[in-house]
């Protein structure tokens, strides 16, 4: 029966604080950035006060007094202090709260609330030697002053932290004051008024309104790509030559994309050792290598090259290299030829095809063509993809919360200068460049934020929700893309945090394909191939074929591995 006595006077004093309303003022605090300033009236903070201490009586054990019995003075004696900074806090945090609900900001994240102290105002430098000499300048009350917080003649000043933090204290309020960057900034201490409203300030960034472009009929063009003959021989040609054997040219001269094993002697300016290597692969080929050191031109040297002949060459090498002794320095190199080998492409036969899984070459063909036309088709449809990106971008305008765009900006161009590092750049060469870099980063960080705030309005303008089973076929695609088990990828993205960012990728793509069925889509031909794009597509597989066999820079072995790869 006293329990539900207490738990009904409980409900009483909760209705009562709802019925007291805050006083809220909304201002605006830079783009997508709201100011929230609050207070919450005497009432409510004897209110609260009140049923504080209620709940310390039934809980406190004070020496000499039945538990629930102990007086009200006592209590304030023995854990005021840490009493006022609980209602405080819950007083805070549940007009926050209010306050946000209420005026229907759509925060982006929680508010950046500091329940010690809020700003009151800053002074210019001149004021600390008076700070530092423990004294309040009639001018420094005349600032207080101007900002609703008049100091009494009773006001004091103490130092801190010597030449950076000071407070003053009046009648039981207190003002830090700290000095950031060339400023003096005055704070007021967010304390439990004995009287009058608690007030108190924040700011939020909530999320940017605009209005939606037209979402039907986007005009987009659909290239029409098809699946040629020549695109098919081509495959095949490539499947021959990733199944090919190195071959001794047991006569002649090296020809372009040959294989040269030799020995190398690198001498670096200024340095006295030189670096010797002994049966090096050294690939013909336009930009090349020679152990480590990139070499231009390199199949001009080398065509026409003989074994026993000697090839000298004299290279920069660039600034960036990821070996400091070489970087930006000239380099003598030697070569002297002891094989040739060229690529010679498997034959067409019943074990070739047999490796491949297929009956005959009509068979093998078929596949190609079905795998050819699967990427153009993607081809096709990446690009249709960005069409509607780049309509959504230019025909919508907002500003963006700037804080998250900074922080956006600074992960991009952490994770580029880590890149290229590991690429082998220079510390001093990408500082070089940081200005461009820097730049790059906010420009990449704004596109993406705007991308995700127009997909996420286009998204609950179209209704589009995913469900666990949508996402679950997303992840057992990707699953089986990646040679994994989908619960086991799914259990991996729950550890990491990325199963969130999945949905919302996901959600993305099904505002996409429901744009494109609305879309004003106008087919044209395709441009047709330059002879140069093509035979350097085609000269792709011998360089792959070459960097897998050769970049440990040690000799080739007599008999490779037969390798097939599909392209």
């Amino acid at each position: 029966m006293a329990e539900d006595e207490q738990a009904t006077e409980t409900e009483k004093t909760e209705e009562q604080q709802d019925e007291i309303k805050n006083t809220v003022t909304i201002e605006e605090a830079g783009p997508c950035r709201k100011k929230v300033i609050i207070e919450v009236p005497e009432e409510k903070i004897k209110n609260a006060t009140e049923e504080q201490y209620d709940t310390l009586r039934k809980e406190a054990i004070v020496p000499g007094f039945r538990k629930g019995r102990a007086p009200r003075r006592l209590l304030e004696k023995r854990f005021g202090k840490e009493t006022s900074e609980q209602i405080k806090l819950k007083l805070i945090a549940d007009a926050s709260d209010s306050a946000i609900k209420d005026n229907k900001l759509d925060a982006l994240r929680d508010p950046d609330i500091d329940f010690e102290k809020r700003p009151l105002c800053s002074l210019d430098l001149d004021f600390q030697a008076d700070l530092d000499q423990s004294t309040i300048s009639e001018k420094m009350r005349q600032e207080f002053e101007k900002n609703n917080a008049p100091l009494s003649k009773n006001a004091a000043v103490s130092v801190e932290q010597s030449e950076t933090e000071w407070l003053v204290t009046d009648e039981g309020k207190s003002y830090p004051i700290k000095k950031e960057l060339d400023k003096l900034n005055i704070y007021e201490s967010i304390d439990l008024p004995a009287e009058g409203p608690l007030k108190f300030d924040f700011e939020v960034e909530v999320r940017p309104e605009f209005d939606l472009p037209q979402l039907e009929g986007i005009p987009v063009t659909r290239t029409k790509l098809e699946v040629t003959d020549e695109q098919i021989d081509r495959e095949v040609e490539q499947m021959q030559k990733m199944s090919g054997l190195w071959t001794p040219r047991t006569d002649g001269a090296a020809e372009e994309d040959d294989q040269i094993i030799a020995d190398a002697v690198l001498k670096v300016a200024n340095v006295e050792a030189e670096e010797k290597l002994d049966n090096v692969n050294i690939y013909v080929r336009s930009n090349g290598f020679v152990g480590a050191v990139p070499v231009e031109k390199l199949d001009k040297l080398l065509v026409g090259a003989k074994v026993g002949d000697t090839k000298e060459k004299t290279v920069e090498v660039p600034k960036t290299f990821f070996r400091e002794e070489y970087r930006g320095k000239k380099v003598d190199i030697q070569i002297t030829v002891n094989d040739i080998k060229y690529l010679k492409p498997a034959a067409l036969d019943e074990n070739f095809l047999k490796k491949l899984q297929v009956d005959d070459e009509n068979q093998l063909r078929e596949r190609i063509q079905d795998s050819l036309q699967g990427r153009l088709e993607q081809q096709v449809r990446t690009e249709m993809t960005e069409q509607i990106y780049k309509y959504l971008l230019d025909n919508t305008d907002f500003d963006l919360p700037l804080n998250i765009v900074a922080e956006q900006s600074i992960s991009l161009l952490q994770r580029q200068y880590s890149n290229l590092l590991m690429r082998g750049m220079a510390r001093e060469q990408i500082e070089e460049h940081m200005e461009q870099l820097q730049a790059g980063s906010a420009q990449r960080a704004q596109e993406q934020l705007k991308t995700f705030f127009i997909m996420d309005k286009i998204a609950d303008k179209l209704e589009i929700e995913v469900t666990e089973e949508e996402i679950n076929g997303h992840i057992a695609q990707l699953a089986i893309q990646q040679g994994q088990r989908p619960e086991r990828m799914r259990e991996q993205m729950l550890r990491d945090g990325s199963l969130a960012q999945f949905k919302l990728q996901v959600r993305e793509q099904m505002c996409i394909a429901k744009l494109l069925e609305s879309a004003k889509i106008t087919e044209k031909k395709a441009e047709k191939k330059s002879k140069k794009a093509q035979k350097k597509s085609e000269k792709k597989t011998t360089k792959k074929k070459a960097k897998k066999e050769g970049a440990t820079g040690k000799k080739t072995a007599k008999k490779p591995k037969k390798t097939t790869k599909k392209q």
